[in-house]
């Protein structure tokens, strides 16, 4: 009895940071990928690659189909968060530089903060809002500090202002989804239903795959195996088992690890702003994920909290 409440916090947090760095590396990826395929190319072979992985994984498991009641959320998220925020963030970064891109895309957790709030009755604690803001503080000063010198488009900007629009509202209607169906098949399934919306891309997918280097295709590859199938999978998990505010939250941890990765891997070598901007963003999301004490025994062991929709 004793352990089992330390395990039901420790998987989630667990499965939020493998979610955490897999999308940092997928900027990374992105922005190699990018230079062999176009924006909508791009995210059908991501979006493909992972409903393969996840596709054989659900029939080992024999997971089988989710609910009817799931098909709603399952339908809008796979349409705003695997099909159009994933062509339209492949399209603005190769408009802006990263550092705007990763600004411009952290409104997302604002967003759904505000639309957690507002349709899922989702509560914002004091802890929450503070954290929030410093974090966003520190995306800004990363984005900021990364930023080349003003060569931003306004068309770039407005990309990735839509991305996270599709992003916020795609995790809020994938958050009643996952209390009728398992993470996996709401993953799977919504990764199906993102690869149909991107099938109009099939031509240029083909086309450039012919004349891409290896490189990028393998990059393509992975964006869809650990990025999408692991990641979304792991996200999943998580959001099932707190609130999509918090959750939101602690995605703000991805432009420090952005930064650490592209020191890492690429030997960009980050100034004093952009270090600074990143000790803000991880110390955000430590505030936002922690709890007041009084409240620790009211975590939900796994219950699907009730839902307000609309």
């Amino acid at each position: 009895m004793m352990n089992a409440t330390p395990r039901h916090h420790l998987l989630p947090a667990v499965a939020a940071v493998v979610t955490v760095v897999l999308w940092a590396s997928a900027f990374v990826a992105i922005r190699s990928a990018g230079d062999a395929y176009s924006p909508g190319a791009l995210a059908l072979g991501r979006l493909l690659s992972g409903s393969v992985a996840l596709g054989i994984i659900c029939v080992v498991r024999r997971e089988g189909w989710p609910p009817r009641s799931a098909w709603r959320g399952i339908g809008l998220s796979g349409v705003l968060w695997f099909g159009f925020y994933m062509v339209a963030l492949n399209w603005g970064e190769q408009q802006v530089d990263a550092g705007t891109a990763a600004l411009v895309v952290n409104v997302g957790p604002l967003l759904i903060a505000l639309l957690g709030a507002r349709l899922l009755g989702d509560p914002m604690p004091p802890r929450l809002l503070a954290g929030m803001a410093v974090s966003f503080a520190g995306a800004v000063t990363v984005g900021l500090s990364m930023s080349a010198g003003g060569g931003s488009s306004v068309l770039g900007v407005v990309l990735c202002l839509l991305a996270a629009v599709g992003y916020a509202f795609g995790v809020v209607a994938q958050k009643p989804a996952l209390g009728r169906a398992s993470a996996l098949q709401v993953t799977t399934f919504g990764c199906l239903v993102g690869a149909v919306v991107c099938l109009p891309f099939a031509g240029q997918l083909v086309g450039q795959a012919a004349h891409a280097p290896a490189s990028a295709t393998l990059d393509m590859v992975y964006l869809g195996i650990f990025p999408t199938a692991l990641a979304f999978t792991t996200w999943a998990y998580a959001l099932a088992r707190t609130t999509a505010s918090r959750m939101g939250a602690t995605t703000y941890a991805v432009p420090a690890l952005v930064v650490l990765m592209s020191w890492l891997a690429l030997g960009e070598v980050p100034g004093p702003l952009t270090l600074a901007g990143g000790v803000l963003c991880l110390a955000g999301v430590a505030v936002s994920r922690s709890r007041a004490r009084g409240r620790t025994r009211r975590v939900a062991a796994g219950e699907p909290r009730p839902e307000k929709v609309g």
